[in-house]
């Protein structure tokens, strides 16, 4: 489509509460899949991290039993 003048633009021929809350809708859906995605990330970084560190101490404990 082709608009004449920035008024045009954001009226979309009549159908501009459609369109925009189309784009509302799908940029609110898009951060909010960013953020759950990187929380997400975060918290399964320091699951691993937290097994690693118990595995270690689990080890450690072994160790010292073994040694007696």
């Amino acid at each position: 489509m082709h608009f004449e003048s920035l008024g045009e633009l954001f009226a979309m021929g009549g159908y501009a509460g459609y369109v925009w809350s189309a784009f509302g809708i799908t940029f609110f859906v898009m951060i909010a899949l960013l953020v759950s995605s990187v929380r997400r990330h975060k918290s399964l970084l320091n699951e691993v991290q937290n097994k690693v560190a118990r595995q270690a101490r689990i080890e450690a404990a072994k160790n010292m039993e073994n040694t007696l």
